[in-house]
Formats: C-alpha cells, sequence, structure tokens
C-alpha cells in the first residue's frame, strides 16, 4: 500500500501544456487517494486524507481563480455552467469541512467521506462535460499552457496545511482548516498568476 501513492499536488513532474490534461490528471490523483483513505488506517488514513484535503484545495482554488473566469467569458452559457458548478463546490466544501474536523478513526468518518467522494466525482463528471471540453474548443494552444502554467504553479507554492498563527491566526480560527488552506492556496494562485 505505501509504496503506490499518489503524488502531492505538484510533486509529479509532467510537462504540462493544456490545462484540461492537467486537471483531468487531478481529477484521476483525486480518485486514488479516496482509494488510499479508504483502504488505510491509523496514521496512514491520516496522511492520506490530509493529502486529499491539499489536493482538493489546490484543484478548486485552481479551478475558481483560472478556470472560472475563462469559463465565464469563452464561451456561450459559461456564466450558468460556472454558477453551477460553484453551488457543486460549497456543497463538497461543507462536507469537506465537517471531515476536518473529525478524527479519521471516527466511526462517522467513513460515510462522511463517501458522501464527499460521490458529490466530489459527481462534480468533476459535471465539470469534464460541461466546461473542460467546451474551454478546449474556445481557445488556443497558447492560452490552454498559460492556464495550466498558473496551476503548476500555484501547486508549487500552495501550503501542504494551514498554519494557524502565520499571516492572521483569528482569521484562520474562525474560518476552520480547510477555509484557510483554501484562501492560503487563492493567494499562491493569484501570485502566480501575477495578479497577488
Amino acid at each position: 500500500m505505501s509504496e503506490l501513492k499518489t503524488p502531492h499536488a505538484g510533486d509529479d513532474m509532467a510537462k504540462d501544456d493544456d490545462v484540461v490534461s492537467l486537471l483531468m490528471r487531478q481529477h484521476g490523483d483525486i480518485r486514488n487517494l479516496f482509494d488510499e483513505v479508504e483502504a488505510a488506517k491509523g496514521e496512514e488514513r491520516r496522511d492520506a486524507f490530509r493529502r486529499l484535503v491539499r489536493l482538493l484545495a489546490v484543484h478548486e482554488t485552481a479551478e475558481e481563480e483560472v478556470v472560472h473566469p475563462f469559463a465565464r467569458k469563452g464561451f456561450p452559457g459559461g456564466e450558468q455552467v460556472v454558477k453551477d458548478r460553484l453551488a457543486e463546490e460549497k456543497a463538497a466544501k461543507e462536507t469537506l469541512s465537517a471531515l476536518d474536523e473529525m478524527d479519521t478513526d471516527d466511526p462517522k468518518f467513513m460515510p462522511q467521506l463517501l458522501k464527499l467522494r460521490r458529490d466530489v466525482q459527481e462534480h468533476a463528471r459535471a465539470e469534464e462535460r460541461y466546461e473542460f471540453t467546451h474551454i478546449r474548443r474556445s481557445t488556443d494552444t497558447a492560452n490552454l499552457a498559460a492556464m495550466a502554467k498558473a496551476i503548476k504553479a500555484a501547486e508549487a507554492m500552495a501550503p501542504t496545511r494551514p498554519h494557524p498563527g502565520v499571516e492572521s491566526g483569528a482569521k484562520n480560527v474562525a474560518l476552520g482548516p480547510v477555509a484557510a488552506l483554501m484562501d492560503r492556496t487563492k493567494d499562491a494562485v493569484r501570485k502566480a498568476m501575477g495578479k497577488g
């Protein structure tokens, strides 16, 4: 089990010159990490869950900052497509926050994890069908590569976990660890895109 670990976001050295391919590969990594969390026990489960939380944070934040703004303007009906994806993301984030407050050995953890997995997989399918396909048809290879580069840079800068007390401790505590991780990842994405 431990020899077949999914890499942390940004650890893989794949040359990404297409944002859609990169995000599709992340969807695969997310599925693998769900498998790892479900199969593991004790400290291994905690470690796999932390990696899953980080990848979900990086992935969703990158979509919000890089993919959704393009989709809103890039193709007809893009605004509604993004609105639907954001509603799905909100539901998944709420479940993820609840999970993050539990111990991975808690009997309530696995049912919540399976709910999160269903929500995340439905969301991923919808993205692939309604957003990614249109993005690839609506832009050129240079733009696909630029978006992929911004996401890779953000992955490399994203925090591995929230650190209350660094930056604004009060904000971290008020928002909770998952929200704090998302916020710090958003800062990294914006910085990578030259907006921060």
